[in-house]
């Protein structure tokens, strides 16, 4: 599976420590930046993540800043993007199994990187239930 992450700044030292576990376990990730701890804009990253999802050539997506929530708010922004800010393991099983999530949005403030990367590795397994496809499908409609 190719997965697009990107981080700002705040969130480079934990983006660099899951682009490991990801490669330790047979993902193909493509970092699109940021690469070092200088300051930059995070909706860059927002929308260069959401653009490959939704474009199709990443499967999903990871997006790291200080909270996740402004890669979050920005990836949404995107048109076929649906990006979830999840801190614990229920909220991200949840974005996939009822949200189809395809982008997965967390603060390097508020998470460690082994909780992060025990999340993650579930959250790019999970399918998606199809439980709630009428409401994907309004979500869609809002973006027309």
């Amino acid at each position: 599976m190719k997965i697009g992450i990107g981080c700002d700044a705040k969130g480079f030292r934990l983006k660099q420590k899951l682009i490991a576990l990801l490669n330790d376990n047979n993902y193909e990730v493509v970092d699109v930046g940021c690469y070092s701890l200088d300051r930059v804009d995070y909706p860059d990253f927002a929308r260069l993540v959401g653009e490959g999802v939704a474009k199709g050539n990443y499967a999903r997506g990871i997006l790291i800043c200080g909270t996740g929530q402004g890669m979050g708010i920005a990836a949404n922004k995107v048109k076929g993007v649906r990006a979830a800010v999840c801190y614990d393991m229920f909220t991200a099983i949840l974005s996939r199994d009822h949200n189809n999530a395809n982008v997965f949005c967390t603060g390097a403030w508020i998470i460690d990187h082994e909780k992060a990367g025990e999340i993650i590795l579930q959250w790019l397994e999970m399918g998606y239930s199809g439980v709630h496809e009428s409401k994907i499908d309004k979500i869609a409609a809002i973006e027309k």
